[in-house]
């Protein structure tokens, strides 16, 4: 343990290497899905339907597996729909939710007006949200390939109203009318769904309900390979808690599960959309894959036998937005988990509310990020200092271990002896400039989770020229400052003897210059702010040090 400066930059290693680990193990590793061991028991006529029984493929021009737009038929324009948070265009092929605009969310922040679309009808980057109805007879009652009909073409919540009700109708000659009903609330991004059947044809009409949300792989231009995030499906259990479905699971196997209590959803950064089903009902979620190239995660019901004359509403709700942690957590038990911040939640967490309460302080994310890094460096203050104090005590015995090796050369078992034995008169600890650091690991990677998944960093402006925290610094100033800050602190560092040791150590700046040029510049602001506030510190330590050693010499 002769250099202590070299198992520092190790730990930083590790912290990297650690969150490529945890990413890999969220995203990079196929898991086994679930296999419901007993299914829910069909109704006469009725029996439970498999993955590839809901209906998920038509020829029908303008449906969604032709790849062409839900509206290209002429009798099947879109029916738009306009909240404060939402603009949406709904099919009448299904009633299906095939496109939609989050008003708060530009696409680029150079460009406010041009809103960020999370659904969209055609590849690439399809994603719709689909729902119907199966029965005993399939003409009966509709699929989400069935044309529904609407007394509106635009629908837009008025001002002073809190409440927007959209209605969309189906009948058949059979006598059975299915009405879909989709309420918005202001200011919400959660949307009340009922399917409401009526029974007129003289007999018990048996029916389930499904809902599922269709999408194609996610193209991304803005998405480094440096920076990987989750795109796929997810759902919730109370007994399995919150599971991942990536699109690649999907492609291996199939997911049969019977739930009560659960929610089903599909995901990619920063925004998702989720279907919650009501609370104390069993439903079977499901997933499967069309053509090799659109997945689906569902859940259908239970069978409900519906008698001559009455009517039946199937109940669910329908979240399309960002992945806001107060708002999720408030919609359903585990939504909040979305927000996906690994296997250190229980570290992130508390990061996330301390941050959030800063920026409500301050007003920006940038000075926040500064602020928490403080913070952070304050708490650990006692572990760094006694981390810098030891390396400071290295420094001053640098020459004096150099001697040692001169002097017992190739020695190994004489020269580790008279090392110890130096540590000792000095009374040094040789870990004591790495526990303290690796101790502190935990803390960095669940920042660095907070910093990629809050959706309040996204297009978040600093100042000067960073005008989006989430992006790499178009200039690669941030991890310039960042590179020479390093620099620095390894010239306050005691210098490697070993002459390879030291040619790694001077390289490592620019290695991880180039490594952070990629990164958000959230992150690279958060970890520049601790390397400076590491370098004062230290120096501080290092000059009080040698001011001690002084007045004993005297």
């Amino acid at each position: 343990m002769d250099n202590q400066r070299l198992f520092l930059f190790l730990a930083l290693a590790a912290v990297l290497f650690l969150i490529y680990e945890s990413w890999m193990q969220d995203y990079g590793r196929p898991a086994q899905l679930p296999v419901a061991q007993e299914q829910i028991q069909g109704a006469p006529g009725v029996p439970v339907p498999s993955a590839n029984e809901i209906p998920s493929v038509s020829t029908t021009p303008g449906a969604v597996p032709d790849g062409a737009a839900l509206s290209a038929a002429p009798d099947e324009a879109p029916i738009r729909v306009e909240t404060d948070v939402l603009r949406l265009e709904i099919s009448p092929r299904g009633a299906t939710i095939a496109g939609a605009w989050l008003l708060d969310y530009a696409v680029v922040p150079e460009r406010p007006d041009d809103k960020f679309q999370l659904l969209k009808p055609v590849p690439p980057n399809m994603f719709v949200v689909q729902s119907g109805l199966l029965g005993e007879k399939p003409d009966l009652l509709p699929t989400h390939e069935a044309v529904f009909t609407s007394a509106q073409s635009q629908y837009e919540l008025q001002p002073g109203a809190d409440r927007l009700d959209v209605t969309l109708e189906w009948t058949n000659d059979a006598g059975v009318r299915v009405k879909k009903i989709y309420t918005f609330t202001r200011g919400s991004y959660l949307i009340e769904s009922r399917q409401v059947v009526e029974n007129q044809t003289g007999a018990p009409l048996i029916a389930r309900a499904y809902n599922q949300l269709q999408r194609t792989e996610l193209h991304d231009p803005n998405e480094t390979r440096f920076i990987k995030t989750f795109t796929g499906g997810v759902y919730y259990s109370p007994e399995e808690k919150y599971k991942k479905v990536s699109l690649e699971d999907m492609a291996k196997g199939k997911l049969d599960l019977t739930v009560t209590d659960g929610w089903i959803a599909m995901m990619q950064h920063y925004f998702l959309a989720a279907w919650v089903p009501p609370r104390a009902v069993a439903e079977t979620f499901y997933t499967n894959v069309l053509n090799n190239s659109r997945y689906i995660i569902g859940k259908y019901s239970q069978p409900v036998s519906i008698s001559p004359g009455t009517a039946h509403t199937f109940e669910n709700r329908l979240f399309i937005g960002p992945k806001l942690l107060s708002t999720l957590e408030d919609i359903a038990p585990g939504l909040e988990l979305a927000v996906d911040y690994g296997w250190l939640t229980v570290i992130a967490k508390p990061i996330y509310w301390l941050l959030s309460w800063i920026h409500a302080v301050v007003g920006n994310w940038g000075w926040a990020i500064i602020v928490l890094t403080i913070l952070i460096k304050l708490a650990f203050y006692k572990l760094s200092e006694t981390s810098y104090r030891s390396m400071a005590h290295m420094r001053q015995i640098t020459p004096r271990l150099q001697a040692l090796k001169d002097r017992y050369g190739d020695d190994k078992q004489r020269l580790n002896q008279a090392m110890m034995e130096l540590y000792k008169t000095e009374k040094i600890n040789p870990l004591g400039g790495c526990l303290p650091i690796l101790v502190q690991i935990p803390v960095f990677i669940a920042l660095y989770w907070v910093l990629l998944e809050s959706v309040e960093m996204r297009q978040a402006p600093f100042v000067l020229w960073l005008n989006n925290l989430s992006a790499p610094d178009p200039y690669f100033i941030l991890p310039l400052i960042m590179g020479v800050s390093m620099f620095v602190q390894q010239k306050l560092n005691p210098a490697p003897p070993d002459p390879l040791q030291a040619k790694i150590m001077m390289s490592l700046p620019f290695v991880f210059t180039v490594f952070f040029a990629f990164f958000p510049s959230g992150l690279v602001l958060y970890w520049t702010v601790n390397n400076l506030l590491s370098i004062a510190q230290q120096w501080k330590i290092t000059r009080d040090l040698e001011l001690e050693t002084a007045k004993r010499r005297r």
